[in-house]
């Protein structure tokens, strides 16, 4: 007998862990992320770090994944990627992205809209060496988001890279390193009883100073 398929419509949850007030929130968002971020660390979410990135090139067609963010400061927000892959080619050809967190264990969502910008070369040297090992010889191995024949080619150039680079430095690849995002919005969402969320979306107006609205769920 067939399993009966369940009805996805049908699946619901309130969301019941918090709420959000205006007169709590810092007036700058990045701030604002940060302690969010601290409260989500010391909980021991899972995957904290992980952000949706969403970016279109030349054509406007949206493409997204997870990345992980590895640095934020007063300017924006630091991951680190291939620059030839899907989303470093989209980003040349237009910088405007998105990035989204979710926590679910807390029921809380930043949504950051901005500019990407190429981190200056000593960060992405500084970051890449401070990666395991494996990580980096990864880094030299994969040309990512191009099709492969298969895993075995992956391993057998895995294995090529360790005994070239054994007991040496590895060096970072010329199309690898980081961007910061620099946001020009930023949302913080935090659900709600009967669907009611807490919505608030800071925004900088001509002199660059951040404004905040409430939003409707």
């Amino acid at each position: 007998m067939m399993n009966q398929k369940i009805n996805l419509s049908e699946i619901r949850n309130e969301y019941l862990k918090g709420d959000l007030n205006e007169k709590e929130m810092h007036h700058d968002p990045i701030v604002q992320f940060g302690r969010w971020m601290d409260e989500v660390l010391r909980m021991g979410v899972h995957e904290p770090t992980a952000m949706l990135l969403a970016t279109a090139g030349r054509n406007l067609q949206p493409t997204s994944r997870v990345v992980l963010l590895k640095d934020y400061d007063s300017e924006g927000f630091i991951f680190f990627t291939n620059y030839e892959s899907t989303k470093g080619k989209q980003i040349a050809e237009n910088p405007f992205v998105s990035a989204t967190f979710f926590w679910k264990e807390v029921e809380r969502q930043v949504h950051i809209h901005g500019k990407a910008v190429p981190v200056e070369s000593s960060l992405s040297d500084e970051y890449f060496h401070a990666r395991p090992y494996e990580s980096r010889l990864g880094a030299l191995v994969s040309a990512q988001s191009r099709k492969i024949s298969d895993r075995k080619e992956l391993e057998t150039k895995f294995e090529e890279l360790s005994r070239i680079f054994r007991n040496q430095k590895i060096p970072r690849p010329k199309n690898w390193g980081g961007y910061k995002i620099f946001p020009d919005s930023v949302e913080f969402w935090q659900g709600r009883s009967n669907r009611l969320h807490d919505r608030f979306l800071y925004e900088t107006d001509e002199f660059q100073t951040w404004k905040i609205s409430r939003l409707s769920p």
